[in-house]
């Protein structure tokens, strides 16, 4: 019996080592072909962190060389009203979109999810995503123009009275986030409409069978059942209002009396219009610190990694 443990032993060794020399040399293939994306995301991502991190303890216009000055640039940012304001500017932006792109990216959403499921539909909603911003900005900018804008004409006729859109600082900002809005949604409806398609039919089948209408069945069965994918696109929404520049930059430039300056258009003004680096770097870092804290929060509050389909 001995002798017959003793034989049969050897016998596993060869196809575990022949196992275990495979997945060492796909691991190796593995590598080799991740190698080009690690080289960028290094180039592209890792280098440009830490010479940020860097550049943000000096004092560089671009011309000299970086001269160190330690926390000054932010203990300068802790007293510079500006750059809360453009905080509190970029963080009302985020909720004017957050609160107009996720209502109606719902709400397109169930609409194609319980009544239609048109590719053409689809196709559509998406076409203003894939408009570059800049155009979009220039194409509203057109359209709300105070004088010869198509709205204001068109109000003018109805008669009601002309609003400069973008030139009054009470409407700027809203006037702002309703274009981002109408570029966005149609791409939020259809994460949305993506994550519906993942909520089995007998859910919804045995919500009927009890008698539960199509606004209790939302409220009730596909939120929840959305969380995940809410979470995910809450995330993205939040970060995507923070890098808001372009419509800025076309529409407004800041204005009117920085009733538009949102934090990413200041960075650039501190950076490439007055030169200071050091600083508009101090407020990159600090800006994305404030997004980590953001999306860790929010990612808790949603306990975005549990799903109820299981």
């Amino acid at each position: 019996m001995t002798a017959t443990l003793t034989r049969d032993k050897p016998s596993f060794k060869p196809a575990f080592k022949q196992r275990h020399s495979a997945e060492g040399g796909q691991g190796k293939y593995a590598l080799l072909f991740l190698l080009p994306a690690l080289a960028g995301f290094a180039a592209f991502y890792i280098y440009p962190s830490i010479r940020g991190v860097w550049l943000s303890v000096t004092d560089w216009n671009l011309l000299s060389d970086p001269e160190f000055v330690g926390l000054d640039n932010y203990a300068e940012l802790a007293t510079d009203p500006l750059f809360w304001k453009s905080l509190l500017l970029t963080g009302y932006n985020t909720a004017l979109n957050l609160v107009g792109q996720l209502s109606l990216a719902l709400l397109l959403a169930a609409l194609m999810h319980r009544l239609t499921k048109s590719v053409v539909l689809r196709a559509t909603l998406l076409l203003p995503w894939l408009v570059p911003n800049v155009a979009t900005a220039l194409l509203w900018l057109w359209l709300l123009d105070a004088n010869l804008g198509f709205v204001n004409q068109l109000l003018d006729a109805m008669g009601m009275s002309t609003h400069g859109f973008f030139n009054a600082p009470a409407e700027a900002m809203p006037s702002v986030a309703a274009v981002t809005t109408w570029a966005s949604v149609g791409y939020v409806a259809l994460l949305l409409y993506a994550g519906m398609l993942q909520i089995p039919n007998s859910v919804y089948e045995a919500a009927a069978m009890d008698g539960a209408g199509e606004i209790r069945t939302f409220f009730r069965i596909t939120l929840p059942l959305l969380r995940p994918v809410l979470a995910l696109v809450l995330v993205v929404s939040v970060i995507g209002c923070f890098q808001i520049f372009d419509t800025i930059a076309v529409a407004t430039k800041g204005g009117p009396i920085n009733a538009t300056k949102v934090i990413y258009y200041y960075i650039y003004q501190e950076a490439f219009t007055h030169f200071r680096m050091g600083y508009a770097a101090a407020m990159a870092l600090s800006l994305v610190l404030v997004l980590g804290v953001l999306t860790y929060v929010q990612m808790r509050l949603m306990r975005a990694s549990d799903s109820d389909l299981g």
